[in-house]
């Protein structure tokens, strides 16, 4: 059986991804991040995951990038602010060069895994802005991993960054989740990671839009439901 890298938070983007990778017969080997964040409820979603698929192996990856700051996810003294689904300019949540990271882990741990697929739910329709979410640096690192390792450089394996959500409003997100059986029920998308989810923050306004125009309940619990 074919083996994929999915890069597996605990948000409803990366269950999705992981539902799809699913769908398409591989066997998954999910990567997950302590990368000392604000909260850590969304990596217990992660594991919830990971055992709902009865994965061989869920790798979880601590890197402190809150020594490196910038970030209103891994540095308290910033504030994460209220949500603002028509947000043009890029919010303080923004994590500096965090999925250059994340997927250069998850490349090299597809080469040891022999693995040819790596999957990642970033989106470019229903987001936040984030410029390492954009089809533009999904194409470059592809261009630049080719290059990074023995597997591709050497002996010409393909290791492909797969991006199943990529053109996707978080409508048709919700749809896909559904129509594939993923547990939604153990994700958490809020910047704000209390027990129950803010409902203001900018994540949690695209997801409860997102399941309101799908038509679909959301199983989370919310402090408060402003869609």
């Amino acid at each position: 059986m074919e083996k994929a890298v999915v890069l597996l938070s605990g948000g409803l983007d990366s269950c999705t991804c992981m539902a799809v990778a699913k769908s398409k017969g591989y066997a998954l080997y999910p990567i997950s991040f302590n990368y000392h964040q604000r909260h850590g409820i969304e990596l217990e979603g992660a594991k919830k995951i990971a055992d709902f698929y009865g994965v061989e192996k869920h790798l979880i990856i601590e890197t402190n990038m809150e020594a490196i700051g910038g970030s209103a996810l891994t540095d308290r003294r910033i504030k994460v602010p209220d949500g603002d689904v028509g947000r043009s300019d890029v919010p303080p949540t923004y994590v500096p060069a965090r999925n250059l990271i994340f997927l250069s882990y998850a490349v090299g741990y597809a080469e040891v895994l022999g693995a040819s697929h790596v999957y990642i739910g970033v989106n470019s329709v229903d987001y936040s802005g984030y410029p390492d979410c954009r089809p533009a640096f999904i194409e470059k690192f592809q261009a630049l991993s080719d290059y990074a390792t023995t597997a591709t450089a050497v002996k010409g394996r393909k290791i492909t960054v797969e991006t199943p959500l990529q053109n996707r409003s978080k409508k048709d997100i919700v749809l896909l989740a559904t129509k594939l059986g993923a547990p939604l029920q153990f994700t958490h998308s809020c910047y704000r990671g209390g027990e129950k989810a803010c409902g203001i923050c900018d994540s949690c306004k695209l997801r409860l839009r997102g399941f309101e125009e799908a038509g679909v309940k959301d199983p989370i619990a919310y402090e408060t439901r402003e869609a």
